[in-house]
C-alpha cells in the first residue's frame, strides 16, 4: 500500500468526529488527508466525468458547485471551463478549499467560497448547480436541494452524482437493490459522515420531473469484489409560462 493511501485510510478508519459544528467536523476529518484527497477519490468517486459530460454547460454559462471540496471536478470540463462566464466553488471545509484555491489561482472566472450549501446565495440566478458526492454528506440535504433550486434561472439545470441505495420497491424503471446492499452501504459509509439513502433520488425525481437518471455500480478501493451503487441525475427547472 502506498503511503498516501495509508494516510487517507487512517483518516477513514478514525472517522468523522461526532462533536463540533459541521465545518469543524469536516475540517478535522479532511485536513490530515487533504493533500492526498484527489488521488484516492479518483478510484472511489465514479461517474463525475459522466455528470460533467451530461451537463455540458455552454459558453458564458454561470455555474455553482455545492460541496465542491478541492475543485477537482473542474478538470472534467476540459477546455470548456475557460469559456464559462463564472464558476463558484462552495464548501464548508477550509482544508479542502485551500486545495481548490491552489487549483483555480490562474482561472479568473472561478471563485472559491467558504459557505454552507443550505444558505449560500449567489448575487444573481445561475444556469447550472451541481452536487458531486456531497449531498450524502449534508445533514440538511433537503435544505441544500431547495436552496439550489432557488439559485437557478427558469430552464436552469441541476446535476447530482452520488452514492445511494434503492427503495425496497423502487419506481418502475429504476434499479432494485437487495436487502444486503441496502443494509451494508449506509452502515459502511456512516462512520465517515456519508449517508447513502433512497430518499435523495426519490426527492430529486419529485422536485424535477423533467430529468434523466443513470444508475451504476463501481468498485471500492481495498474492498475486493464489492461494488457500491451510485447514480447520475440531471434535471431541468421548468421555464416560466
Amino acid at each position: 500500500m502506498a503511503r498516501p493511501d495509508a494516510q487517507v485510510l487512517l483518516s477513514l478508519v478514525r472517522g468523522q468526529p461526532r462533536h463540533g459544528t459541521l465545518a469543524e467536523r469536516l475540517d478535522a476529518f479532511y485536513a490530515p488527508q487533504a493533500t492526498h484527497y484527489d488521488g484516492f477519490r479518483e478510484r472511489l468517486l465514479h461517474g463525475r466525468a459522466d455528470l460533467m459530460w451530461q451537463l455540458a454547460p455552454p459558453a458564458g454559462a454561470t455555474v455553482i458547485e455545492l460541496g465542491a471540496g478541492t475543485g477537482r471536478n473542474l478538470g472534467f470540463l476540459g477546455d470548456r471551463l475557460c469559456t464559462l462566464g463564472s464558476v463558484e466553488l462552495v464548501d464548508l471545509c477550509p482544508a479542502l478549499l485551500n486545495q481548490a484555491r491552489r487549483r483555480t489561482r490562474r482561472l479568473p472566472n472561478c471563485r472559491v467560497v467558504e459557505a454552507d450549501a443550505v444558505s449560500y446565495r449567489p448575487a444573481e440566478p445561475v444556469d447550472l448547480v451541481y452536487f458531486s458526492y456531497s449531498l450524502t454528506m449534508m445533514p440538511d440535504w433537503e435544505g441544500a436541494l431547495r436552496n439550489a433550486l432557488t439559485m437557478l434561472k427558469p430552464g436552469g439545470t441541476l446535476g447530482v452524482v452520488d452514492f445511494y441505495v434503492s427503495d425496497p420497491a423502487p419506481a418502475a424503471g429504476l434499479a432494485r437493490h437487495g436487502p444486503l446492499t441496502r443494509w451494508f452501504w449506509p452502515r459502511w459509509f456512516a462512520h465517515d459522515g456519508v449517508r447513502p439513502s433512497p430518499a435523495h433520488l426519490r426527492t430529486l425525481r419529485r422536485l424535477l420531473p423533467d430529468h434523466c437518471v443513470f444508475e451504476h455500480r463501481a468498485p471500492v478501493p481495498y474492498l475486493p469484489g464489492l461494488r457500491v451503487p451510485y447514480y447520475v441525475f440531471v434535471g431541468r427547472v421548468p421555464v416560466a409560462a
